[in-house]
């Protein structure tokens, strides 16, 4: 069983610190916070070990589990990865595409392996239908949330927008050729509001939306590919796949036919394949582990969370030119 300790007591590092100790694959052995206050009521009401220093906790684990805020990431992955520990961190994976890439390379020296948690991966509504999106051509991601201040002091594109940013990345086999992005600062210092045209070099294009003064909830994406729709909505856990098949020669009463201007005859059937209930947070942590123990490469790498930051990026920076 391996040795875990998590960086950071906040909102998400509570759940972490939760399910690692619930997880049959990993002995969680404390955490460390650097709000004297937060990580004595923590581990107060809890029972979790309270470590005085990162440094200390380090040492005591085999696995460090960083849900800093963002502008720590860097540091505290460096400290791990010189101790000769694996890391899991939070997405983004740091707060500059240089600091991701010293990331990489660090962790290839020291022979650690590091995931990065884009926890949508790992949704069971995108799990289900993965494996049926086979080359896409056009993507459209609407990713809305109520007000919350936690999370304002980066743009909108790192703290929502690059969920969808990787989800995407992880099904266009292509490189990124151009973006074009636009975004509103309405009650915060960054942008609130961001629409983003992305265009891969194979043709593909996605065009993706994020909002966090929505009025409502939504995480919804679609993804058009020859001769299927697929939708998925991540909030819900709910997924749709429609597909098109060549028109039997006698339809049945029921068959959902359309036929176009050249008398092309097509079948509309639904493949909506079940999905199962899980908690991506644990599932992310535990295939962690498992990856360690298995020597193989985990789902969502140290790459993935930097290409996912790169093109964050990209658009930021299209929306700093408007």
């Amino acid at each position: 069983m391996l040795k875990v300790g998590v960086l950071g007591a906040g909102h998400l590092g509570k759940i972490h610190l939760r399910l690692l100790n619930q997880s049959s694959k990993y002995e969680l052995v404390g955490f460390y916070d650097p709000f004297e206050e937060n990580a004595t009521k923590v581990s107060n009401e809890f029972g979790y070990k309270k470590f005085d220093t990162i440094a200390e906790l380090i040492a005591a684990v085999d696995v460090v589990d960083i849900v800093t805020p963002t502008l720590s990431h860097f540091d505290c992955a460096v400290e791990a990865i010189k101790a000769g520990k694996h890391i899991f961190i939070e997405k983004p994976i740091s707060n500059t595409v240089a600091e991701a890439e010293k990331i990489i390379a660090l962790a290839k020296e020291y022979g650690v392996k590091g995931q990065v948690g884009h926890v949508e991966r790992f949704n069971p509504a995108f799990t289900a239908v993965k494996d049926k999106i086979e080359n896409p051509m056009f993507i459209e991601t609407h990713r809305l949330a109520e007000f919350n201040p936690r999370g304002t002091d980066v743009p909108v594109v790192l703290d929502l927008m690059i969920h969808d940013i990787d989800a995407i990345l992880s099904v266009v086999k292509s490189k990124v050729k151009s973006v074009n992005a636009s975004g509103v600062a309405v009650i915060s210092d960054s942008p609130d509001i961001a629409n983003a045209r992305i265009e891969f070099e194979n043709g593909c294009v996605a065009n993706v939306t994020s909002s966090r003064i929505s009025m409502k909830n939504m995480r919804k994406s679609r993804f058009f590919q020859k001769d299927a729709y697929i939708s998925v909505d991540y909030l819900d856990k709910i997924c749709e796949v429609v597909k098109m098949k060549d028109a039997p020669e006698v339809p049945g009463d029921f068959d959902m036919i359309l036929q176009n201007a050249e008398g092309l005859k097509k079948q509309i059937y639904f493949d909506n394949p079940q999905v199962s209930a899980n908690n991506a947070i644990l599932d992310e942590l535990e295939t962690f582990a498992d990856a360690i123990n298995n020597n193989s490469t985990p789902i969502v790498t140290l790459q993935d969370g930097t290409e996912a930051l790169r093109v964050a990026y990209m658009i930021i920076e299209s929306m700093e030119k408007k």
